[in-house]
């Protein structure tokens, strides 16, 4: 629907002022320029007040005052409003609407939460929002958020919420998603590197700091299901306790359980065992077949081939005539004990010292009572503990006593198997911690095996940034040491922005490549340790956003920089503004880092200025 159709016809019916929700930014700007446009002839004797109390506002805010959209305001009494705009002209928007002096907002769905400026009337274009991941439905919260506007306090005794036609509009989805309880509220507490450092600065031990994070509201999911699993446990725990007085046993239910995880681990030892020959040889391959060492292939032994690579089950070989082969483990039949350089020259060499002295240098094959000797013995030592924790009470029908013990399993391992899941979802909020632990000690900012902060990892824990590793790497690299307040900035806001927001293609000169280039070095070496403790990686540094930068600190006016970059201006001042403050986070710094800090400082001066704040 042409959004002056929809405020006539809104007007028609007393339905204004109204806040009109569209999917996009760009749709908001063309609706709220098209109805200005449609609007310009029509009498309006707030065009004046309008005017003055715009003007009033530009005292304190006068980045506003040659904005693209004024003309809009006034002349149609209707505005956009949404991301893409500086703060200041979006505290117009809703200080000039709550003044009663706009007819319509044209505004995203992200706003909603954001704003208290109500309005008589709620438009809803579509059933579903534009978001990082594609197009999304609608919520039922977010909904609400939206249609809670409708109805100001003091002027409306109800307030009026319109589903507009359009393609991708679902009145039944809307109306059943206004009847929808809200949706479950979701926790956002995170394990950081900042927090893991601070809690345990504080609290000495990581015992604490799981206690700590044990009652975050994220911990919160998993309690009924931990409180039923403890009932549960409980509950075979008296079972166990009173069957064992009333058979007047003097056996406590803690020696039941530990015959269970006894059994337990004899029944994985049999399991695991190899049963047959080909398995206890299968096994044997697996071992000790490995790059560098040369086998016989096939039942008569005689061909030779050098190991490469191997798989599971699968070995890639190389021959003596050089060609390559690859053939199932099961197929080799002796394997030679040393492990030759796999170097094409070196291959040779190696062949003929196994042709001279093969015999001595092949690997005995163990046999099947040989290779299931480790595994008896354990077993043996287990039905032995076993024995003597059941005869533990000298009773004197000691195998109605056998025989009441293993009648309590069944028992024992429900209670084994509700401890297990018990620690396995207390586990879920503290495994994070401890794989942000295990990297913050690579770095040296923490001794885990002490779980003590050293004295890098309390500066580290003062910084209150996104990606604290990554900046405090660089610190201890000495990768601010000589660098100006242009290149500070496009580094910072290289690592501060969004990795998918795009600021358009200022160029960038060839000393803030350089710099960036080192410090994608960094942020690969923490990525990589980060992969092998199981966090995920960081994203990637954002080059525009440190092109964008670099040019606002080297003194760029705001026309200019919105001119080169084509960004949205909410854009750019969300940019620069989470720019300044990591580095007025790193000013902080002065007693570890004094001249990084004094460049901050400075640096952060020449970012945070009009009309970025």
């Amino acid at each position: 629907m042409p959004p002056t159709t929809l405020l006539a016809t809104l007007g028609l019916h007393n339905l204004l002022p109204a806040i009109v929700f569209l999917p996009t930014r760009r749709r908001c700007d063309e609706a709220a320029s098209e109805a200005a446009l449609a609007r310009r002839g029509e009498p309006d004797a707030r065009r004046e007040a309008r005017r003055d109390f715009m003007g009033s506002l530009v005292e304190q805010h006068p980045e506003i005052r040659h904005h693209r959209h004024w003309d809009t305001i006034i002349r149609g009494a209707v505005a956009s409003h949404h991301a893409g705009h500086i703060p200041a002209w979006k505290l117009v928007i809703e200080k000039t609407m709550s003044a009663g002096l706009l007819d319509a907002i044209f505004a995203t769905a992200t706003v909603a939460a954001g704003v208290d400026f109500p309005a008589r009337t709620v438009v809803v274009t579509v059933a579903d929002r534009r978001s990082a991941h594609g197009w999304q439905s609608l919520t039922a919260s977010e909904l609400q958020q939206m249609t809670g506007r409708a109805g100001r306090r003091g002027k409306d005794r109800v307030g009026f919420i319109i589903a507009a036609p359009g393609p991708h509009q679902d009145p039944q989805r809307i109306a059943e998603l206004l009847k929808a309880p809200p949706d479950d509220l979701e926790s956002q507490f995170r394990a950081t590197y900042t927090s893991l450092l601070n809690l345990l600065d504080a609290f000495g031990n990581f015992a604490q700091v799981r206690a700590i994070a044990e009652q975050s509201f994220v911990f919160r999911a998993a309690l009924p299901e931990i409180h039923r699993l403890e009932k549960s446990r409980d509950d075979h725990e008296r079972r166990i306790e009173q069957k064992l007085r009333l058979a007047s046993v003097d056996i406590s239910s803690s020696t039941v359980r530990a015959i269970e995880r006894l059994s337990s681990a004899r029944a994985r030892l049999l399991e695991s065992a190899p049963q047959t020959r080909r398995e206890a040889r299968l096994r044997w391959l697996q071992k000790v077949v490995q790059p560098g060492r040369i086998a016989a292939v096939g039942r008569s032994g005689k061909r030779l081939a050098m190991v490469t690579s191997r798989s599971r089950d699968g070995v890639t070989a190389v021959r003596e005539d050089g060609r390559t082969l690859s053939f199932a483990l099961e197929r080799i039949g002796r394997v030679f004990a040393p492990i030759y350089s796999t170097k094409p020259e070196r291959i040779d060499e190696a062949f003929d010292e196994i042709h001279g002295r093969g015999h001595e240098l092949a690997l005995p094959e163990p046999r099947q009572r040989e290779s299931r000797t480790d595994e008896d013995l354990a077993i043996k030592l287990i039905n032995d503990l076993i024995d003597s924790l059941a005869m533990s009470a000298n009773q004197i029908e000691k195998e109605n006593v056998r025989e009441l013990l293993w009648s309590l399993q069944i028992d024992a391992q429900a209670i084994e198997k509700a401890e297990r899941q018990i620690e396995r979802l207390r586990a879920e909020v503290w495994e994070p911690f401890e794989r942000c632990a295990r990297v913050l000690d690579h770095f040296g900012y923490l001794e885990f095996a002490n779980e003590r902060v050293t004295d890098r990892g309390r500066w580290l824990a003062d910084l209150r940034v996104d990606r604290p590793l990554l900046i405090g790497e660089a610190l201890q690299r000495g990768l601010f040491a000589s660098l100006d307040a242009t290149r500070a900035a496009a580094l910072i806001a290289a690592l501060v922005a969004d990795e998918d927001r795009d600021y358009g293609e200022v160029e960038l000169d060839d000393a803030v490549v350089t710099l960036l280039v080192k410090f994608e070095e960094i942020a690969f070496e923490v990525s990589t340790e980060e992969w092998k403790q199981g966090i995920e990686a960081v994203p990637e540094i954002n080059f525009s956003a440190a092109a964008a930068a670099a040019r606002w600190a080297g003194g760029s006016g705001w026309p200019e920089l919105v001119s080169e970059t084509r960004a949205e201006e909410g854009d750019l001042v969300r940019l620069l503004s989470r720019t300044g403050e990591a580095l007025l986070q790193i000013a902080g710094l002065r007693q570890t880092h004094a001249e990084a800090a004094r460049l901050a400082a400075t640096t952060a001066e020449m970012v945070l200025r009009e009309p970025v704040r």
